[in-house]
């Protein structure tokens, strides 16, 4: 029996079951009537017409125009030294990162602190300082310590290390037990239990997400630069502003294929580390 032959059959057996009550048709044209009406709202708020529409898309047309063919201009020293600063930066960044966020992961994990309410109260902890953007930080540290890749290490850091933190826990979390109450039985100390039972079972899964962090950290670090915390961004925003766009575009392909090789080494160390 076909799907439509089963479905008409149900139906037929258990009408009531199928049958829509005038209350939920009129509750789902109400609620139809307000989403649409919600759309239209948000498109006159931002002023999204077809004419603005239209124009916004010839002017990106002349821009994808002038991109061709991607030239590194006279200054590709620069623009070199600007995406290997860009990977040191996430590479500094995510490795202090972790480095912080491994005892914070085992703070925040329910089968180490088993008080609810500490448990609570660090992972409410992680869950509202993680919501803070990568650029927000960046802003602060510019201000704070000065333009260069010192920000963005700083930036990169704050903004990582409570979302690793988060990732740790729920690795921490779900590792087996059973090794952590062998320990127990035998009389070793809870210090015993987490460093023989607990960490070497976590720590290529705590690795793993270290460096999928590095990988998404080294795009974000490609944007930190423009508002001067560093990297290759600075030199993109540079050629923005005096419209280089084939040179823009030239760093953009670079950027991919840096992001593309990172991906592709983290992603088989992630293999066999997860093996």
């Amino acid at each position: 029996m076909s799907d439509a032959a089963e479905f008409a059959a149900l139906k037929a057996r258990y009408p009531r079951a199928f049958r829509v009550r005038p209350g939920q048709r009129a509750l789902r044209i109400a609620g139809g009537l307000a989403a649409v009406a919600w759309l239209i709202a948000l498109l006159w708020w931002f002023d999204i017409n077809p004419a603005r529409l239209s124009r916004g898309l010839s002017g990106l047309f002349v821009i994808l125009r002038q991109m061709v063919p991607p030239s590194p201009g006279a200054q590709w020293q620069d623009i070199l030294q600007g995406l290997a600063e860009s990977v040191a930066m996430a590479f500094l960044g995510t490795f202090v990162a972790a480095c912080l966020a491994l005892p914070l992961g085992f703070l925040g994990a329910r089968n180490v602190v088993v008080n609810l309410l500490a448990h609570f109260s660090i992972r409410r902890v992680f869950d509202g300082v993680r919501g803070i953007d990568q650029l927000i930080w960046a802003l602060a540290f510019v201000r704070a310590v000065g333009l260069g890749p010192l920000a963005g290490v700083l930036a990169i850091t704050a903004a990582e290390v409570f979302v690793l933190a988060k990732s740790f826990a729920e690795a921490i979390e779900n590792a087996d037990p059973r090794q952590r109450e062998a320990i127990t039985a035998a009389g070793g100390s809870r210090l015993a239990e987490i460093r023989y039972g607990l960490l070497p079972q976590v720590l290529p899964v705590l690795l793993a997400q270290v460096l999928y962090a590095f990988e998404s950290n080294t795009r974000s670090a490609a944007i930190l630069g423009v508002v001067g915390a560093g990297g290759i961004g600075l030199q993109i925003a540079e050629r923005i502003r005096v419209r280089y766009w084939n040179e823009v575009s030239f760093i953009i392909l670079l950027i991919l294929v840096t992001v593309a090789v990172i991906d592709f080494l983290s992603a088989r160390v992630r293999r066999r580390l997860v093996r």
